[in-house]
């Protein structure tokens, strides 16, 4: 009696850029969507998104350290976190430094119920991800705050200066893409992320100059050269945040951080350039257009 071998699932080629392309825009349009409406309508609300996306961010690196045996302490990443966000909204920067100086005390305090055996391996895990997570993501509201930290204002400077931040580092995403992968033939770091390209990078450099000089001019008022530094500002620190992700994943031996987003993979794979961005065009805003 003979039987026949189980034929294989077919794979999906999603081609030269490594996604599944359509699940990625629909994914895309939802989040900006949502975006959107708080920004435009509850302005207060888009702080619940921030927050959110810190606590998923924080639970997928604790999934993805425990592949290297790192047991990151969720609860209080997870809260230390969440406060890290509303006081830099509600009380500014000074507050956002004592909260991760705190957070940071909290953890290393908790995480002596543990024991000797790996306390400084996790203690040194828990506080990069506070600062690579909830310290850089709390830079988001210190630019909305921009316009002062009160509800149902609509086009006040801290609204845009979000909406300037996100659509740059979008368009780096969008011109690194395109470019990538119509012309991508010099791989930028082979070892670390080998779909990236110079020719990917000089499309990222070329989109979001013409993309932040056009936002920085008409949407916030500002001088076309701030655009311009916004620009280059942008497409390196976005093209730097995924490189850093890139070898994060790597070390842990891992693809993606997670599934929750179609076509993205984890929230991680997404934020990694968002994160990079935020501080230096905070700083950038902060003294030379506000």
């Amino acid at each position: 009696m003979t039987t026949t071998p189980p034929v294989p699932a077919p794979q999906q080629n999603h081609g030269r850029a490594g996604r599944d392309l359509p699940a990625a825009i629909g994914s895309a349009v939802v989040l900006l969507s949502a975006i959107a409406l708080s920004l435009f309508f509850w302005k207060t609300a888009f702080m619940f998104i921030v927050a959110a996306a810190v606590v998923v961010a924080v639970w997928e690196l604790r999934k993805g350290f425990l592949a290297k045996g790192i047991d990151l302490p969720e609860q209080p990443l997870m809260a230390g976190g969440v406060i890290m966000v509303v006081v830099a909204y509600f009380y500014g920067a000074p507050a956002l430094v004592t909260a991760t100086a705190v957070s940071a005390l909290v953890i290393m305090l908790w995480l002596l119920r543990r024991g000797i055996d790996g306390y400084v391996m996790n203690a040194t895990a828990s506080v990069f991800t506070l600062v690579y997570v909830p310290f850089l993501g709390s830079f988001v509201a210190l630019l909305l705050a921009e316009g002062g930290a009160t509800d149902f204002e609509r086009g006040d400077d801290g609204v845009n200066a979000i909406i300037v931040f996100i659509l740059v580092t979008i368009a780096s995403d969008i011109g690194g893409y395109v470019a990538g992968v119509t012309l991508g033939k010099h791989p930028m770091a082979p070892v670390i992320s080998p779909k990236k390209s110079w020719e990917g990078f000089a499309g990222s450099v070329v989109f979001c100059v013409a993309a932040g000089m056009a936002l920085v001019v008409y949407l916030l008022e500002g001088d076309w050269w701030v655009g311009v530094a916004l620009g280059l500002i942008a497409a390196g620190m976005a093209t730097l945040g995924d490189l850093c992700e890139s070898v994060i994943k790597r070390d842990l031996g891992i693809k993606d951080m997670s599934h929750v987003i179609p076509g993205h993979g984890g929230l991680m794979d997404r934020l990694d350039s968002l994160l990079a961005t935020v501080a230096p065009i905070w700083l950038l805003l902060h003294y030379l257009v506000f």
